[in-house]
This record gives structure tokens, sequence and C-alpha cells, in this order.
């Protein structure tokens, strides 16, 4: 930064001026219009303006030093005072303020402009990924208070592996085996956890150990799986234009990654009626897939899948049915003081008709592993003894 504050009354005028030109400003442009706002157009004036106007239209603006930080996952905006970031340890608060209400909208506006999308007390809301996969979702002054708020998930610049959750102690050595296994295997897996314990950072270094010659096809509604793979597909749905036409749902591209002669098949988040598709092929020969799915532990992983399988037209009976011979294991990630960690597996079994998923394996945050209920049938889907 210049060692002058801006005049914010000054750096709106210039605004307004430099609007009016058919091109790009420059610091030229700048200079010309503090002059004609009757100002004296000082070297640190000029370069003050400058900096404010940079930091105000380009990019993300003021936060864009926070979403290169080291171990930032989420930068979040609730007004123009409190700006948080999660780096894996809770939500802290950063000294990042905006000048008030209406620069927090006007950024908000134009990221989603910056994607093609509208943003306006019309549309009050909106979810985006930027260019540089970095996932925004912004909700106007209209419904939030203290004013518009943005929530912004910031992309994995380095693919973990599994080494790297064991060598960060977030997973057990025995954990990481007994992951290998259920890959190897080819079971059928779903990843769970609150909001911003990894899920998707688990399972991405999960599909990274696989083999090279293993097709992987991956559908997410907002791209963020991210892995160094040879042989995988992306693809990722799409919301409907202004005019109500376009979108392209999770449901339609689970049913064409079918077609696609898929080793695997990779759902980033079942959030909707798709888990009736991914359910279908996964009991018509298509093994090893994987999601990952919210749930604050594996008991209530069933209840929510039979609520979202609800909504893809099947009863509670068939649901379960379904999904005790479609999936296999629960994977379930927890974060606490000392970070996030693989903290328990899961297994799928029927009773009474009802599916069930039993505790198997639990770690502490010192890695000291329990067993569960569901002990014995992870032993026989791993073909290994699981014991302390």
């Amino acid at each position: 930064m210049s060692g002058e504050e801006p005049d914010l009354e000054l750096v709106e005028q210039v605004r307004r001026r430099l609007a009016g030109l058919a091109r790009g400003w420059t610091p030229m442009d700048v200079a010309h219009a503090i002059l004609d706002c009757g100002r004296v157009a000082s070297d640190k004036t000029v370069l003050a303006v400058v900096e404010e106007l940079r930091c105000t239209s380009t990019g993300a603006g003021r936060l864009d030093p926070l979403l290169v930080m080291d171990g930032v996952t989420d930068v979040l905006v609730n007004g123009p005072d409190h700006v948080f970031i999660d780096r894996g340890q809770g939500l802290e608060l950063t000294d990042v303020t905006f000048s008030g209400p209406e620069e927090v909208r006007a950024l908000a506006v134009r990221l989603a402009a910056a994607v093609g999308r509208r943003l306006d007390d019309g549309n009050p809301w909106v979810d985006a990924r930027l260019p540089d996969g970095t996932r925004v979702h912004a909700v106007l002054d209209v419904l939030a208070r203290p004013g518009t708020c943005l929530s912004l998930r910031v992309p994995s610049r380095r693919c973990l592996s599994p080494d790297d959750w064991v060598a960060g102690g977030s997973m057990a050595p025995g954990c990481r085996r007994m992951i290998d296994t259920i890959l190897s295997r080819k079971l059928a897996f779903l990843v769970t956890g609150c909001i911003g314990t990894g899920k998707t950072t688990l399972l991405s270094a999960m599909l990274t150990s696989l083999p090279p010659d293993q097709r992987l096809v991956i559908v997410e509604d907002s791209r963020e799986i991210w892995i160094d793979h040879p042989h995988w597909v992306s693809m990722e749905a799409r919301a409907a234009n202004s005019e109500g036409k376009g979108s392209v749902t999770l449901t339609d591209l689970v049913r064409q990654c079918l077609r696609m002669r898929p080793d695997r098949i990779v759902l980033g988040e079942v959030r909707g009626a798709e888990l009736r598709d991914l359910l279908m092929a996964l009991n018509t020969g298509h093994e090893g897939g994987c999601g990952t799915v919210h749930a604050n532990g594996v008991a209530e992983v069933p209840a929510r899948l039979e609520a979202l399988a609800a909504l893809g037209g099947l009863s509670r009976e068939a649901a379960s049915a379904q999904i005790t011979a479609a999936l296999h294991t629960v994977i379930h990630v927890e974060r606490g003081e000392r970070g996030r960690r693989v903290a328990e597996i899961g297994v799928f079994v029927d009773v009474e008709g009802r599916a069930v998923v039993l505790p198997a394996v639990r770690w502490d945050v010192d890695g000291v592993m329990t067993l569960g209920d569901g002990a014995g049938r992870l032993s026989q889907l791993l073909g290994m003894e699981v014991a302390r």
C-alpha cells in the first residue's frame, strides 16, 4: 500500500469519470480524473487512488490476500466489518474490512458477473464457481443482515495423498491400511462429516491413490474434487439461465456417466434425487462407487440417505434395500482442536428390512483404536482381521 490513505469520496468521483472510458484505465487517466475533480494530483494521491481502484475493481478485491494464504479453505464475509477465514482450526476474524455495505455488495455483484450470473434485488443470491475454481455464494443485503454476505470456498492448491494424511496426524496408520483395502477390494463407500471437516479432501486423496489403469468418472454440483491421477473425467452440473433453460442436473450427469465406461463412479456430494440413479448403478455391476454426504455421525447416514432417496421417488423400504445392497462402508471425518482427522469407519447392514450403519472402528485424537459392533462385518468385507 502507499503511505497515504485514499480519500474514498475522491475515489468514487474518479471511478465515475473512468467509467466513461471506452477502454481500460491507466494511472495517467486517474491523474487527469483527479485534476478534473479539482484536486491536486500528487504522486502519493494518484498512487493511493490507483491502489484503491485496483483493490475494489479486480479479482476478489480486498479478499485476494486471504484467498492465497497457506491453508485457507474458506473466506466468509458478514457485512463490511466482519471477515473470517478457516485454516482448519475453526473460524478466525481477520483485520480486513470494507469501506461500507456498498463495497461488499459491489464485490458480490462483480464476482457473479464475472461468471455470467445475475445478482440483484430480483435475484438476490447466487452460487457459482470462479475461473480459478473458487466457489462463491452470495446473498444480498435485501435478505441478509448485517449486510451482503459472501462465502468463498478455496480449492486445494495441492493434491494430498493418504501418506500426507498419516504424516499430518489426521489418519492412524491402521486406518490407512483399512482404507487401502477398501479401495483395492472395490468396496462402495461414503465419506461423511460435518461442513468443513475435509470430506472432499479425503475423498480426493483416496482417489489419487488408485491404480492408473482405472477410469474415474466424477460428477459434482460444483467442481471441488481435484486429483493427481492419469485417467479421470469430471462433469459439473449447470444451473438454468435467466430464461429458465439449459439446466443440467446431477441426475442427468449420473445417467450420462453410465455410458462412459467408468471403472468407478464418483458423486462429489450426495444431496438429492441423483442418489437413486447412483444406487441403481452400484447394484448393476459398477463396483467401487463413492461419494460424500453431510452427516454428524455414521449412525445418522441411513436416515439421511433414505430422505434423499425419497426425493427420487423411492419408498423407505425400497431405499433401504437398495442402500444395503449397494453400499458397504462409511468413513467418517471429524474436526477438533487438533484439526481434521479420520475418526471412524462404519459398515452397512440390514436389520429387519432397514438399512443400518454399525460403528466398526473408532480412533480418538491420539490414534487409539476401539472396536464397535460392526468390527466383525468389517473384517469380512476387508478379508482381514480388524483388531487392536
